[in-house]
């Protein structure tokens, strides 16, 4: 598994913000796909609100998720 930094922002009527998400997936499609429901989940928001920046692996070392550098520290 890979660490990916995802970025974007929510544009709903009531609600206007931005976000930054980091998660485990194998490809940077399947950690845009998992923001997409973690931010629908906790939110209520669907899914053409959410507006994808971008999404970029990143080293073990950048990641700032405590639990998931802990994760990726065990993998090696």
């Amino acid at each position: 598994m890979k660490a990916f930094k995802v970025t974007g922002e929510i544009n709903k009527p009531e609600l206007k913000t931005q976000f930054t998400r980091e998660v485990l997936a194998d490809k940077s499609e399947h950690a845009v796909e998992k923001v997409y429901a973690e931010i629908g989940s906790r939110h209520r928001v669907r899914r053409h609100h959410i507006k994808i920046i971008s999404a970029k692996e990143v080293s073990a070392d950048e990641v700032e998720n405590p639990v998931l550098k802990k994760l990726l520290t065990e993998e090696q």
